[in-house]
């Protein structure tokens, strides 16, 4: 089957929208996610698969920065609102508008596109695999403590709008620093610090308003929590669960007084937190991590569109220098040999005719990307091979992190 991809236009929008609502279930979001998420789409980034005068195909591109070791903030295509209506599935329709994406984003010259996938075995045909996990955890304050480090006493908190102007700027300052910092964040452009405040009232499910916790030092905000408040009762009294949606602090003092706010709050016994870094530091707060029922999942799907450049962007642990032989059936550009160099300052990487060290698809070069899963994990299940020994411990090490790659949310 040939559909036709056109650019999407202004006008279309809300008809393409609902063709992406539809695809997922038909549920309408509420009318103030839904103008967020208009004002939000690029509209010469987003595209339509049509046949004939129906859409059956949506798919856009947000202009991001991606953080990535080393703290630059690289130019990063976020894919979303991907969709293919259920009538025209197995046709062709997905691989054509990735096809189509993949190319405009190399013409666009940012060299990683990043996206969440709604199914974990849709992408990896297209090149992209699992950079990053989020850590879920569901505390039971009645039975764990926290033990905070020297200094949380003196770390002031109070209770703000989180919608307030100032408040808002001052919690996307701190947000800003710590993104500066942890491969996998977003470094947000003007109306994204809109995203984490979305509160719709048909999403809470008996749960509160959102509410906002400021942590101050010397006057200057230092942290900050925003999370919902869900009231329950039993025969034996209150049992209330706090849903935990962003903390953020710059400093271990006033990450733990938010934390002991959060374990302290009157008639709940319950901390439910659905995302967090899988190096969250409240893991070694807790007196019982068993009590906190941790679990994992996958988040930030991350691909290489030009190998070189991306491999440049970033900084490794320990001096490095390999020669990738890199396999890519879907961007044929990145497939052959690439000499990396580099180091904690900088690297370079250019294509070369020199014998390979390490052989890869361009799959597993993104999943170590962001130096959450190592080389080493990838070729002990056969998805790196080493071609001169000793070249995939050296890799390994460089590529790390000190720091898990996280996404803080969707997009």
């Amino acid at each position: 089957m040939t559909t036709d991809l056109r650019v999407l236009r202004p006008e279309q929008w809300d008809y393409w929208y609902g063709k992406l609502i539809l695809a997922f279930g038909g549920v309408p979001e509420a009318p103030e996610e839904m103008e967020l998420y208009r004002e939000l789409t690029e509209f010469d980034r987003s595209i339509g698969a049509w046949d004939g005068d129906t859409c059956v195909g949506t798919a856009g591109a947000f202009s991001f920065r991606l953080t990535v070791p080393g703290g630059a903030p690289v130019q990063t295509a976020g894919v979303t609102m991907v969709s293919v209506a259920a009538t025209h599935r197995r046709r062709g329709v997905l691989t054509s508008m990735m096809r189509r994406q993949l190319d405009d984003v190399r013409r666009w010259g940012e060299p990683v596109a990043v996206l969440t996938a709604s199914e974990p075995g849709i992408y990896g045909r297209f090149g992209y695999g699992i950079s990053t996990a989020q850590l879920g955890l569901r505390i039971d304050t009645s039975r764990v403590r926290l033990a905070a480090p020297d200094g949380t006493d003196d770390v002031r908190l109070r209770f703000a709008g989180p919608a307030d102007k100032a408040v808002v700027e001052a919690c996307e300052a701190v947000y800003g620093r710590v993104a500066a910092v942890r491969p996998g964040m977003l470094v947000r452009q003007p109306g994204w610090e809109r995203l984490p405040l979305l509160d719709p009232e048909s999403d809470r499910k008996g749960s509160s308003p959102m509410q906002c916790v400021l942590a101050e030092r010397d006057g200057e905000v230092v942290g900050y929590a925003r999370y919902f408040i869900k009231p329950q009762w039993n025969d034996a009294g209150p049992k209330g669960i706090i849903e935990l949606r962003d903390l953020e602090a710059l400093d271990p003092a006033a990450y733990a007084a938010l934390w002991r706010f959060l374990f302290d709050v009157d008639l709940t016994s319950t901390v439910e937190a659905r995302n967090r870094p899988v190096d969250d530091a409240v893991q070694h707060l807790v007196s019982d991590i068993r009590r906190c029922e941790p679990w994992l999942r996958d988040s930030l799907y991350l691909r290489l569109v030009d190998v070189g450049a991306a491999l440049e962007a970033r900084t490794y642990q320990t001096p490095l220098d390999v020669v990738f032989e890199v396999e890519d059936a879907f961007c044929p550009w990145n497939t052959g040999r690439w000499r990396l160099t580099g180091d904690a300052k900088g690297a370079s990487c250019r294509p070369t005719t020199d014998p390979a060290d390490l052989a890869l698809s361009v799959r597993e070069l993104g999943v170590a990307y962001l130096g959450g899963v190592s080389l080493s994990a990838l070729a002990g299940a056969g998805r790196v091979r080493e071609v001169r020994p000793g070249a995939l411990a050296e890799a390994s090490v460089a590529f790390a992190s000190d720091v898990a790659p996280w996404l803080p949310h969707g997009f």
